[in-house]
């Protein structure tokens, strides 16, 4: 059979394609690249947002890191994923005393190391001197560290981000005892003496509605003691785990919450008063072990207020919805890189698949989510390093912008996972190759910190309605424009009239209980609106910077596909998408061009 020519030329991340065997007929996957090194838009935007120095200073830790990623890791992830390996429960040891330990698979324990020991993900924003640097990392700098990592293991980044987020609790509101009794070990990056977190909410009552949670605590005199059990324990082992209770003669709802922290052993060693039930049987993640707890009586310290508990623990909520954002992008791209890789080598009827119309279209449809949450999450966490610092505009869009990521990445995650998949075909659904697990795992998103409906009411009727945070994001997003030379004034327009549209219909959803059932319509359309934004921006400062405006054209792209705006439309539509797919450098003057097409 003889192929046609492919107008299409390997980029940076199909270079590994040509050391193929001439004589394989199975397309290739991405295991044995470097994750980073593959995806120049990640290290656009870290050159935007990042101070030189610290640029500089992570680039190698960046490149170890997407190294590690593309092949070890990659190499465990899978070992840890298959059903022989998953987690198992110890009750008792030989003497018959009880434990209730989770036996690993060495894969997993392995993944720890290097997240925790390694490169010290956890502990990035929380102390001082991780991988070298003298201060603190910034946030964006963290989220990139995951970003690449949940590339190949979705599953742990649970108990590293927890343990993140429960620091973060015991830093702002627990006493000096409490950061003295656990932090140190919450933040250390030493193999052996580092404390994994978890946050236990979830009881059998259900997850949102945590007002009708019926875990008790009572004060003995000396401790307070926990009785109930909790439904869905993710990180069922961990070291510190942060949970609400009742205190007793507290009022029922939430406001009679509070908030503890439970050690698992007690300082003489003993294992504290808790029970692992069982561990759950799981669609995905699971290398991470989620279980029933019951508490009998278990030794636990209160946090804070007592009577603050619920609003103390949802100030790790951006924490953690930020952190979902960034993994729901981080496993569309390793979707993405997989359906390029498949269908730069894959040839059929006489054609490669990236030669067809229809498939160039397919591969664009992928493309567009997980470019538009690269650009929300680097702008969320650039936001939030200066919400930190007292901003109190930036405060206000990561509110919003928070809850409007984790709704829509989460979502497109499902899709985009389903659509790469479909790419590869059968073998896609088989263990062999890493889809079937991207499509399990992608489901998740969509459960944990809320759901969709819950992230799209926080955003519209709270975030919004009682905040008017979507002012104050379309004001600041507006001022950017403005401030990017070189915008078409029809395209800057558009984009200024897409973010109206989506800001006056926050507002129409919140004008009656009947219009929240459009909550969910007008957080796509902010989120949308907002990333075409984005990508317009930075595929200017880009263009400029390193001769690549794709941004610029996945911005246009944005309005016609996801914003269906009408007036996008015109005879570039093949040629922008057969630029985008090549994967080389668009210059800005061809860029605009297109745009004006």
């Amino acid at each position: 059979m003889t192929l046609t020519a492919s107008p299409f030329k390997q980029g940076p991340a199909l270079e590994r394609l040509a050391t193929c065997p001439a004589d394989q007929l199975i397309a290739p996957d991405c295991r044995g690249m470097n994750f980073y090194a593959i995806d120049p838009g990640l290290s656009d935007l870290l050159d935007m947002y990042l101070p030189t120095d610290a640029r500089a200073f992570l680039e190698p830790h960046l490149q170890a890191l997407g190294q590690v990623s593309g092949q070890r890791l990659d190499e465990l992830a899978t070992i840890a994923d298959k059903e022989r390996n998953k987690p198992v429960l110890r009750t008792r040891n030989r003497f018959g005393v009880d434990e209730d330990w989770v036996e690993y698979h060495p894969s997993y324990l392995e993944m720890e190391r290097i997240a925790f020991a390694d490169f010290g993900i956890h502990a990035m924003t929380r102390v001082d001197g991780v991988l070298g640097w003298p201060g603190k990392h910034s946030p964006l700098a963290k989220y990139a560290f995951q970003y690449l990592f949940v590339q190949s293991e979705f599953g742990l980044m649970c108990p590293i981000c927890v343990t993140d987020s429960s620091a973060f609790l015991i830093e702002r509101y627990g006493d000096e005892a409490l950061k003295t009794r656990f932090l140190p070990g919450m933040s250390s990056t030493q193999a052996g003496q580092y404390l994994r977190g978890a946050q236990f909410m979830t009881e059998r009552s259900g997850g949102s509605d945590v007002g009708t949670n019926r875990l008790q605590a009572q004060w003995d005199g000396t401790n307070w003691r926990l009785s109930g059990d909790k439904w869905f324990c993710s990180a069922v082992d961990a070291d510190v785990v942060l949970l609400l209770a009742r205190p007793e003669g507290a009022p029922e709802g939430s406001r009679g919450l509070a908030l503890f922290a439970m050690p698992r052993r007690l300082d003489d060693g003993r294992r504290n008063s808790y029970r692992v039930a069982r561990l759950k049987d799981k669609l995905g993640t699971r290398s991470m072990p989620s279980g029933e707890v019951i508490f009998e009586g278990a030794v636990a310290y209160l946090v804070g207020d007592i009577e603050r508990g619920l609003k103390q623990m949802l100030d790790q909520v951006n924490l953690s919805r930020l952190s979902h954002g960034v993994r729901a992008a981080a496993m569309m791209r390793r979707c993405l890189n997989e359906a390029l890789a498949v269908s730069n080598y894959r040839a059929a009827f006489g054609q490669r698949l990236i030669d067809m119309p229809l498939q160039r279209r397919q591969l664009i449809k992928l493309m567009l989510p997980t470019e538009q949450a690269l650009s929300v999450f680097a702008y969320t966490a650039h936001l939030f390093g200066q919400a930190e610092e007292g901003d109190s505009r930036a405060e206000l869009q990561v509110r919003l912008l928070t809850p409007l990521l984790k709704f829509r990445t989460c979502r497109d995650n499902i899709r985009v996972a389903t659509g790469s998949m479909e790419v590869r075909g059968g073998n896609g659904y088989i263990e062999d190759f890493v889809n079937e697990r991207l499509v399990r795992d992608a489901h998740l998103g969509v459960l944990w910190e809320g759901t969709s409906n819950i992230n799209a009411l926080d955003a519209v009727q709270r975030a919004a309605g009682k905040e008017g945070a979507h002012r104050v994001l379309a004001e600041s997003l507006a001022d950017l424009l403005q401030r990017t030379a070189g915008l078409p004034d029809r395209f800057c327009t558009q984009l200024l009239d897409s973010l109206e549209r989506a800001t006056v219909f926050m507002d129409q959803c919140t004008q009656t209980r009947e219009a929240q059932v459009d909550s969910r319509s007008a957080s796509s359309q902010m989120y949308h609106a907002v990333s075409a934004v984005l990508l317009a921006v930075e595929g200017m400062q880009v263009g400029r910077k390193s001769g690549d405006a794709r941004r610029l054209l996945i911005s246009r792209q944005v309005l016609r596909h996801r914003l269906q705006v009408a007036a996008m439309a015109g005879d570039a539509e093949a040629e922008i998408e057969q630029r985008l797919l090549t994967q080389q450098a668009i210059p800005l003057e061809d860029a605009l061009g297109l745009l004006l097409r």
